[in-house]
């Protein structure tokens, strides 16, 4: 072979070898994908079982909201007097809320140691800068002291909700048709329903507050 030739064979070699060392395969890489984050369904908040069902005692078809409780010691007079001046209390709560007629103390049988009130004030839902919602609220409290005893009964209940709106009518109801189970729970009895529950749990709040006042000037546990 002359030399021509072997220049020629040697160059023809030349692509070959970097064929050879470039001819090396890889995955390019690819795009991480992003794992998908799947949001839990926040778990409506439990409804406090003192707002379910039973939590609204009806007697003969009506709402009547019963404290009896035994006051060891206590005369049926020194359980009067301290019972009376709690429902005054109540009483001059419920004059402070502008609402006519106002509340007052009905009858009172001091011989009998009965007291009967009635009493109109405002149900408060929210209030804040935003807006106030709340109802006008009319219950019965009547209340009967023995030598060792007392009985405090809350009934006659009523509401009279946004009256004086020029944008939407009002609402009036008894309680025997808006915040019993019927009327106030869903079917499973587990929720309370959006409008007439709030009607419920805050005339239970109410209920509450009262008869533990009760309790507290008598000291005795509610």
């Amino acid at each position: 072979m002359n030399m021509k030739k072997l220049i020629a064979f040697a160059l023809a070699l030349v692509p070959m070898l970097g064929m050879a060392q470039s001819n090396v395969w890889e995955i390019p890489d690819q795009p991480r994908q992003q794992a998908k984050v799947v949001k839990k369904k926040e778990a409506a908040p439990k409804v406090d079982p003192k707002y379910l069902a039973g939590a609204v005692p009806e007697v003969n078809g009506e709402v009547v909201f019963t404290l009896d409780k035994d006051v060891p010691g206590m005369s049926a007079d020194s359980i009067y007097d301290k019972v009376y001046a709690v429902i005054s209390e109540i009483v001059d709560e419920g004059k402070g809320s502008g609402l006519q007629p106002q509340a007052r103390i009905a009858a009172v049988n001091k011989a009998e140691h009965t007291i009967a009130a009635r009493v109109k004030e405002w149900l408060v839902f929210t209030s804040n800068f935003i807006s106030l919602d709340r109802t006008e609220f009319n219950y019965t409290l009547i209340a009967r002291a023995k030598d060792g005893h007392v009985s405090v009964k809350m009934e006659r209940i009523s509401y009279a909700y946004e009256m004086n709106r020029k944008d939407a009518a009002g609402m009036k109801e008894k309680a025997e048709d808006w915040i019993t189970d019927k009327h106030a729970l869903n079917k499973k009895q587990t929720k309370l329903s959006p409008l007439s529950g709030k009607f419920r749990r805050k005339t239970i709040d109410r209920k509450d507050n009262i008869f533990q006042r009760v309790c507290q000037a008598l000291n005795v546990k509610y």
